[in-house]
């Protein structure tokens, strides 16, 4: 016998269908809209976007500091969390209190503090992006890895995992990459997307440290154009969902290759 849907659920999964689409379709209107007469309908607005060289620029920049925030996040705290799970459990509440931390710093606090603390450092440190950006964003990111990973192994058995990799000859090494990290794939996964996210749109590091990255950019065109913004802003959505589906993707068949591995 079929289940039938309740009435009152169609209506709140329609409504919130129209939350979501309805503000994107209003800003694909605005972004046909031709610059010279205001009328639509042209793509000239992507193509000024697309064939910007400031684009690519600032897209390059943010998307591997992105990649670094995630691998250094990633690197950092899984053995982490998964020590403190096997057997330093009484240190969990005082991490979780870490944890939210960022959340209660404003990140205007948090740059004015890093600036203050790291000056004086090499130039190849504070004044490259690549290296100064992502040791902010791991900060930021931290709450969203943490609590992922958490779920994650709080999910799964740890001591029997671990118990059996070692009884048959495992080292620590092997045990974490060839046993825990496959049974967490989806909380490792679901971290890197939201720390994607936040970095692809985090703006007030990035401009009081005036490095040119994506949203710098983006601010830059909301204050200069009339029509290439709404363009612009539906290119980053898509840009931003490809990225996220291309690490969703790529992090169940890395995990699926390993567990492979290990049988």
């Amino acid at each position: 016998m079929k289940r039938r849907i309740a009435p009152g659920a169609v209506l709140w999964i329609l409504v919130g269908a129209a939350y979501f689409l309805i503000p994107l379709i209003a800003t694909l209107l605005f972004s046909l809209k031709k610059p010279t007469t205001g009328t639509c309908c042209t793509l000239a607005n992507y193509g000024t976007i697309l064939h910007d060289p400031a684009f690519w620029k600032a897209l390059r920049i943010s998307f591997v500091i992105a990649l670094e925030t995630i691998v250094v996040s990633l690197a950092l705290l899984i053995p982490t969390v998964y020590w403190v799970n096997l057997k330093l459990r009484r240190l969990r509440p005082v991490i979780g209190f870490l944890a939210v931390v960022p959340f209660v710093v404003p990140p205007i606090v948090l740059v004015v503090g890093l600036l203050a603390l790291y000056r004086g450092a090499p130039d190849w440190f504070y004044a490259n992006p690549y290296v100064f950006l992502p040791a902010a964003y791991v900060i930021l990111a931290f709450p969203y890895i943490y609590f992922s990973l958490d779920a994650g192994f709080r999910a799964i058995d740890i001591h029997t995992l671990t118990e059996a990799s070692q009884s048959l000859g495992a080292g620590w090494w092997t045990t974490i990459t060839k046993i825990i990290v496959p049974n967490i794939k989806t909380a490792a996964v679901a971290g890197a997307l939201l720390t994607l996210a936040i970095v692809m749109g985090e703006y007030t590091i990035a401009s009081l440290a005036a490095f040119d990255t994506f949203p710098i950019y983006i601010q830059y065109i909301n204050q200069n154009k009339a029509y290439e913004p709404a363009a612009l802003t539906l290119i980053a959505f898509g840009i931003t969902w490809a990225a996220m589906v291309t690490i969703a993707i790529g992090g169940r068949r890395r995990a699926s290759a390993m567990a492979g591995g290990a049988h």
